[in-house]
């Protein structure tokens, strides 16, 4: 059966720069074999599927999936399924608003100059502490960090805060080590700089050893952050350049909310054979 399907580049306003996503829009009928086995065939970090929602609040529901399982949230498939869905013609309830349906529950995803998801509540936060502490350390190849916490919405991260974003571009993972850790890493650009972080994320256990940029995680981080008062309401953090990627992430506080937001482009769109 021929299934619409496209390809978008996200968190860039540059084609090749971003976090590649590849979306199938008619995805009902499939099973979760087929879903796993054609999110390995397209090796990227991340492939989704959009269907009916059972929730009538909800425009559609989204299946994520890595090359090594189902996620039940994740940011930039979050903002690459919105504008697959988009351009395929869906027109959300509420103008200006879609509201999409995962394993975490209703997401909601505000339209303007870029789309921007609200970051969901913290499943789990505080510090790292024990066995996982030294093995997240002794994985980054370092002794000891600024701040190492729970930033869990839902995939289960957790984020060590380095002095400087010259110390996370330094970083070389021991991934062996890292095996069961889904870790970020953070550090500060200096002042005046286009951006305010610099961001890694590194996912070994999904199949990705290090993704190019990572909207669940950025989540994460600017609630922490935001929250403990070590980030501004709004800044830009970038991600990826380790992988020859640009991935910008645009972070504001609007009130109670947190707003992920970023650019995202379509560069593939056809149909497959499934």
């Amino acid at each position: 059966m021929k299934r619409r399907f496209l390809q978008l580049d996200v968190f860039t306003d540059e084609p090749l720069r971003g976090n590649p996503l590849a979306v199938v829009v008619d995805g009902e009928g499939l099973s979760d074999g087929q879903m796993q086995q054609l999110a390995r065939w397209t090796n990227l970090s991340e492939t989704t599927f959009l269907l009916p929602p059972p929730d009538p609040l909800a425009d559609y529901r989204v299946r994520i999936f890595t090359p090594g399982g189902e996620l039940p949230f994740a940011g930039h498939p979050t903002l690459g399924s919105c504008q697959a869905w988009l351009v395929c013609g869906g027109a959300p309830q509420q103008a200006g608003q879609v509201v999409q349906q995962c394993g975490i529950g209703r997401v909601t995803v505000r339209q303007g100059e870029r789309l921007a998801f609200a970051a969901p509540p913290l499943k789990r936060s505080g510090p790292v502490e024990g066995a996982e502490r030294e093995q997240a350390l002794a994985s980054l190849g370092l002794d000891a960090v600024l701040d190492l916490q729970w930033i869990d919405n839902g995939p289960g991260w957790m984020a060590a805060r380095l002095q400087t974003a010259e110390q996370v571009l330094a970083l070389r993972p021991d991934f062996q080590r890292m095996r069961g850790l889904k870790l970020g890493v953070i550090g500060a650009h200096p002042a005046g700089s286009e951006c305010a972080f610099e961001v890694r994320a590194f996912v070994p256990t999904l199949g990705v050893p290090e993704d190019p940029v990572t909207g669940s995680l950025q989540a994460g981080l600017a609630r922490w952050l935001i929250g403990a008062g070590l980030a501004p309401d709004r800044y830009v953090a970038a991600q990826g350049a380790t992988l020859g990627r640009a991935g910008r992430v645009f972070v504001e506080r609007d009130g109670d909310s947190i707003w992920i937001g970023g650019d995202v482009m379509t560069l593939i769109q056809g149909e497959i054979e499934l």
